[in-house]
């Protein structure tokens, strides 16, 4: 019998062999009893329900959702196809909140498939597919994304319930102003005689501005002896805005977001200060709080910092050159180059204070906070240079979070639409709380993100005479919270109102004082 470790050695490799495959649903019978057991037993393997498993990683907590978020749509897709072979797709609705660029887990997969048993499957972290018989789209109105069977947009637009529209208006909207004309939906919508549907698109049309597309599918479902009656399917409140060409769902979608969240925020944050007159005094005020803003912000991002640490980096006493151990201190590197950035997002403040436009400043220097940031940790030889060169190359995910951030050619068009936006947003409150959840909604870096996130929130606040901000370490959970109910449940409320709260408060004390 081999000794412990070569068993699990042995496990491992039959496991790498099954990801080098690209499988993320493992099966039981893809494993021997032995070798799964010694995965399970070592962490190396999640059950996600009877029969089906992820890869995991060892040591997490109890409860850690991260593996199976991150592996959720492979996972989905390796069991759909294992079931149904190809004959299966995500529903119309499904289909069209993907095609707007929403990746975020959800709650309930649905499902349409050939010998579907219309019923619910359990998996884990109160997620679930429900598998139904219903109608699979033609081969013309079917389209593979990431390996997923979905709808065409035209296709799933004719065939998505009136709900849709009430319960996901972000992506609705998005999904109709991709739209360049209305010519593919009006061949769908002639040939299947659809005329309640044509009145509810047109509808949909004229909501975003798109009056000329809404009065051609009326005119063309008249002319062909069809009576459409126009309504509009969306409910909530929205503000007509002129229209933008733009292929990218993700620009689309962060210029509805930024819209629909504006309003929540002035009922939850205070009115701005008068105008700072002197700049010297403010930035002094900011210098008294760097140790504890240095704190709270490394400490939520998971480093074990210490007051002590951060004075000793601050006074030039750290020494990674003539110190081995400096140079190998993860906590110690995070803490200088929070250090380096916090200076240049000084230089940020002084000239928002002095005038210039917070959206322009942010777009100029955020890119330098980022590389001050990491910069000691390329010096240690920890990061390659090429770390510093800009927005990330692949994908990333956020721990325990069901939002998936963009891929990392969206996040190229995203970014200059939050500057595009904070430049020409005039509530200061929103500049802030946009400001910072957008830029984390993106995630345009590999890592830094929060940090990065919450200097972008100071700046915008400064811009309006808004006292420095620190978010304590002890309201991690509220926070992280509070940003995952803006990007899963576009509800922007209990972070305006953390935010808002906070500065209400005076800044947070240090451990010990």
């Amino acid at each position: 019998m081999p000794p412990p470790h070569e068993k699990l050695a042995q496990a491992l490799e039959a496991l790498r062999v099954l990801q080098t495959q690209g499988r993320q649903a493992i099966r039981s019978a893809d494993l021997s009893r032995t070798t799964r057991e010694t995965l399970q037993r070592n962490g190396f393997l999640q059950e996600v329900m009877k029969g089906w498993y992820i890869a995991a990683h060892p040591g997490v907590g109890e409860g850690e959702s991260t593996a199976w978020f991150t592996s959720f749509w492979g996972f989905c897709l390796d069991y759909l196809t294992e079931r149904f072979g190809t004959d299966w797709s995500l529903s119309p609705e499904q289909s069209l909140i993907l095609h707007a660029g929403n990746l975020s887990v959800p709650r309930q997969l649905l499902v349409r498939a050939k010998g579907a048993r219309n019923q619910t499957t359990h998996f884990i972290h109160d997620t679930s597919l429900f598998e139904g018989d219903h109608t699979l789209p033609d081969a013309a109105d079917a389209v593979e994304r990431n390996g997923l069977r979905l709808f065409a947009i035209e296709a799933a637009l004719i065939a998505a319930s009136p709900s849709f529209f009430e319960q996901n208006p972000t992506e609705a909207r998005t999904i109709m102003s991709m739209q360049r004309d209305a010519s593919a939906l009006l061949a769908r919508l002639l040939k299947g005689g659809h005329t309640t549907i044509a009145g509810r698109l047109a509808g949909a049309f004229r909501n975003i501005g798109r009056d000329r597309e809404a009065d051609e599918i009326l005119a063309a479902t008249r002319a062909a002896g069809y009576a459409p009656r126009e309504t509009d399917p969306f409910t909530d409140k929205f503000e007509r805005v002129p229209y933008k060409r733009e292929p990218s769902p993700y620009v689309h979608r962060i210029r509805l977001l930024w819209q629909a969240m504006r309003e929540p925020i002035s009922i939850a944050f205070p009115a701005p200060p008068a105008r700072v007159n002197d700049i010297d005094a403010y930035l002094r005020h900011v210098d008294g709080l760097y140790v504890t803003d240095a704190y709270h912000s490394l400490s939520i991002e998971g480093y074990q910092v210490s007051p002590e640490l951060i004075e000793r980096v601050r006074s030039g006493i750290w020494n990674p050159d003539g110190d081995q151990s400096d140079r190998e201190h993860r906590n110690a590197l995070a803490a200088r180059g929070y250090w380096q950035a916090f200076q240049a997002v000084r230089t940020s403040v002084r000239n928002v204070l002095t005038g210039a436009n917070p959206g322009d400043i942010a777009e100029r220097d955020h890119n330098v906070w980022y590389r001050e940031l990491f910069a000691p940790s390329v010096a240690a030889g920890i990061l390659k240079p090429e770390d510093l060169a800009g927005y990330r190359n692949g994908p990333v995910y956020i721990r325990g979070s069901r939002h998936v951030p963009l891929n990392a050619d969206a996040v190229r068009d995203a970014m200059p639409v939050l500057f595009e936006l904070l430049k020409g947003e005039n509530d200061p409150a929103a500049r802030a709380v946009l400001g910072h959840f957008v830029f984390v909604f993106i995630h345009p870096y590999t890592d830094g993100n929060g940090r990065t996130g919450r200097f972008l929130m100071n700046v915008m606040l400064a811009s309006a005479g808004y006292p420095w901000t620190v978010i304590p370490v002890q309201s991690r959970a509220a926070y992280m919270a509070a940003l995952e109910a803006a990007s899963v449940d576009q509800n922007i409320t209990p972070f305006a109102t953390l935010m808002g709260d906070l500065l209400k408060r005076p800044p947070p004390v240090l451990p010990g004082a």
